[in-house]
C-alpha cells in the first residue's frame, strides 16, 4: 500500500510537469516566424542583354533579315548591350539560333566568340565584319558562310523565335578550329559559361 501511494505521489507532478512542457513547446511553434519567401528569380543587377534595334518578342526589322533565299533584307546584325557581367567573367561570346528551323536541329544565324571581357555592346553591323571587337572571331553559321545571316524562314510558316544569347565565360579564349561548326562551338561555350543573358525577336513571311 505504501509503494501504491508513494507512485502516485511522484506520478502526478510528472504528469503535469509533461502537459507545461507540451503547452510550452505548442506556443513557441505558434510563435515561430514564418520561412522567409524565396528570393527573386532576376534579382537586381542579374546579366541582361538588350538591344535598341529589338523589341523582346517583337517583329525583326527587314534591315535585320537575312538577304537570299527569297528574303530581301538588308542582313546587317543587330546592336546589343549587355550589363552586371558575373565576376569572373573572362570573355564573351554571341549566338543567334531559330529553333523552330524545319531541319530537326534548328539553326544557327551568328556565333562570335573570344569577345574580350571589357567589351559592354555590339554596334549594329558587327557581325558583317563591322566595328567587330578586336579578337574576336565568328564561326560558320547554317547558311554556310562565316558572319551574320538575318532570319529567312519558310514562307508560311508560324513566326519563328530568334534567340539572341550572349554567354560570360570563365575563359579568355575557345580554343577551336577556324572552321568549326557552330554546335561544336556551342559546346565549348557551355562548357565554359558561368551565366548567359539572352533577348529573342519574332519574324515570318
Amino acid at each position: 500500500m505504501l509503494q501504491s501511494l508513494r507512485f502516485r505521489s511522484v506520478a502526478i507532478p510528472v504528469t503535469g510537469l509533461l502537459l507545461a512542457i507540451a503547452s510550452v513547446a505548442g506556443a513557441q511553434a505558434k510563435a515561430k516566424p514564418k520561412a522567409a519567401t524565396k528570393a527573386a528569380a532576376h534579382p537586381a543587377g542579374h546579366f541582361s542583354v538588350k538591344s535598341p534595334d529589338l523589341i523582346s518578342k517583337g517583329r525583326i526589322a527587314l534591315s535585320h533579315v537575312y538577304n537570299g533565299m527569297g528574303c530581301n533584307g538588308q542582313n546587317l546584325s543587330p546592336a546589343l548591350q549587355w550589363s552586371n557581367a558575373p565576376a569572373g567573367t573572362k570573355s564573351f561570346a554571341v549566338t543567334m539560333y531559330d529553333p523552330d528551323a524545319p531541319t530537326g536541329s534548328g539553326w544557327w544565324h551568328w556565333v562570335i566568340y573570344n569577345i574580350p571581357a571589357t567589351t559592354t555592346s555590339l554596334a549594329g553591323g558587327a557581325g558583317n565584319g563591322q566595328n567587330a571587337p578586336s579578337g574576336s572571331v565568328e564561326g560558320p553559321t547554317d547558311f554556310g558562310t562565316k558572319g551574320y545571316g538575318g532570319p529567312c524562314p519558310p514562307v508560311g510558316d508560324k513566326p519563328h523565335h530568334y534567340h539572341i544569347t550572349v554567354f560570360a565565360l570563365k575563359t579568355d579564349k575557345i580554343d577551336v578550329p577556324g572552321n568549326a561548326t557552330s554546335a561544336f562551338v556551342g559546346f565549348n561555350l557551355n562548357a565554359n559559361k558561368i551565366a548567359t543573358a539572352r533577348i529573342t525577336g519574332l519574324s515570318a513571311r
